[in-house]
């Protein structure tokens, strides 16, 4: 079905920008069963309304059922609206909406794979929560930090680390501080102590979240993309920045544009949206995980003038952001995911992610706000 109504230009705002810079990282929806599975529907340009098809289990609470004209199917004009935002935003940028007491999504650029950074910082959480549901590891297992372990850019956690000469905090104490603070040294930290990389490669196939890659972890992701071998000495003071600007001009644009077209912790809006709604569902974790794990993303300070901004009074907004290097003007990742509360309770993923754009960062933030806001502008139509 497609919906029809004439969008709105997207309007640019005009605030500082409070940027984390720096993160850490990792294609297709998931497919449903075959009995569950609906056909696309194709609207503008390529955007795609799926119908979502997966019953809400019954344990799960949910305001509204499929008597409710909006839980079968986006309100008419929402789509419409996200295009016109989506056509009007110069450069690459991917969004997805699902409703997750519902069955429906749509998107724009859905299905291609965006840079993610420190977005990829919930899936480092989630695979250590899934391991501590099995009895892997436990929330107050301690793990100590030494001048060895530190990392680049946001790494508040690096402080303590040389003023104390090491550090010792428990996995529970490593996810607020990853989570809510976006630290990279805390984020790589829990990423070690899990089993690396390819643990949590490892959770994202058991759990068959789809277009999700997850990277090398904090200091030779961000290395590669500035065209760098990573050398220790570089956690130091501004030593990576300083070695950065000592490369040829040709050297960071080529290792720049290569992460960029194929980034090696790449993941689609739509499969995004998709974990967001199986997070939020209940269906990845424990219950008393998926209940901490939302608490601490509801406590997430990056990122207040991006989605969260453009939801009105009465909303409530969990989230997590991402944003990279910056180069001629250029950010490699500017995006941010989270789930969005009504005040009935109804309950929806929203995804936007930036992979290239001549925007400046107050028009970024404003598109963000664009989005979410036309998603409570159209709730309950």
């Amino acid at each position: 079905m497609k919906f029809r109504m004439s969008g709105r230009p997207l309007v640019a705002l005009t605030m500082s920008a409070a940027v984390l810079a720096g993160c850490v990282s990792s294609a297709a929806i998931v497919p449903k069963p075959r009995q569950q599975q609906q056909a696309a529907v194709r609207g503008p340009a390529g955007s795609v309304t799926v119908p979502i098809g997966q019953p809400v289990p019954s344990a799960m609470p949910r305001p509204a059922g499929p008597a409710d004209p909006g839980f079968r199917r986006a309100p008419a004009g929402l789509n419409d609206r996200i295009y016109e935002l989506w056509r009007a935003f110069p450069g690459k940028t991917g969004i997805a909406v699902q409703r997750i007491d519902g069955e429906w999504s749509l998107s724009q650029r859905g299905a291609e794979l965006f840079p993610q950074q420190s977005v990829s910082k919930l899936w480092v959480t989630l695979s250590v929560l899934d391991a501590v549901d099995q009895g892997r590891m436990t929330m107050d297992q301690r793990v100590r930090i030494g001048p060895e372990d530190l990392v680049v850019f946001h790494q508040p956690l690096a402080a303590r680390v040389r003023a104390e000469g090491s550090v010792t905090m428990s996995v529970r104490d490593l996810i607020e501080t990853a989570i809510t603070h976006s630290d990279n040294l805390a984020n790589d930290s829990l990423l070690r102590t899990v089993g690396g990389p390819n643990a949590v490669r490892a959770f994202i196939a058991k759990k068959d979240l789809g277009s999700i890659r997850f990277g090398p972890g904090e200091r030779l992701l961000q290395a590669g993309t500035a065209g760098l071998t990573w050398q220790q000495s570089y956690s130091v003071g501004r030593n990576f920045e300083a070695a950065r600007s000592a490369l040829p001009a040709t050297t960071r644009r080529t290792a720049m544009d290569n992460y960029l077209a194929n980034p090696v912790d790449g993941a689609s809006p739509s499969a995004i949206a998709s974990a967001l709604t199986r997070l939020a569902r209940g269906t990845l974790l424990s219950p008393e995980s998926t209940d901490y794990l939302q608490g601490v993303l509801s406590r997430t300070k990056s990122g207040p003038k991006r989605l969260k901004a453009g939801l009105p009074a009465g909303w409530k907004f969990m989230h997590k952001t991402g944003t990279g290097q910056n180069l001629g003007g250029m950010t490699a990742g500017y995006n941010d995911i989270g789930i969005a509360t009504a005040p009935d309770g109804t309950r929806y993923a929203i995804v936007v992610m930036m992979g290239t754009t001549t925007a400046g960062i107050p028009a970024r933030m404003a598109l963000m706000q664009s989005v979410s806001s036309a998603v409570a502008e159209y709730h309950g139509r």
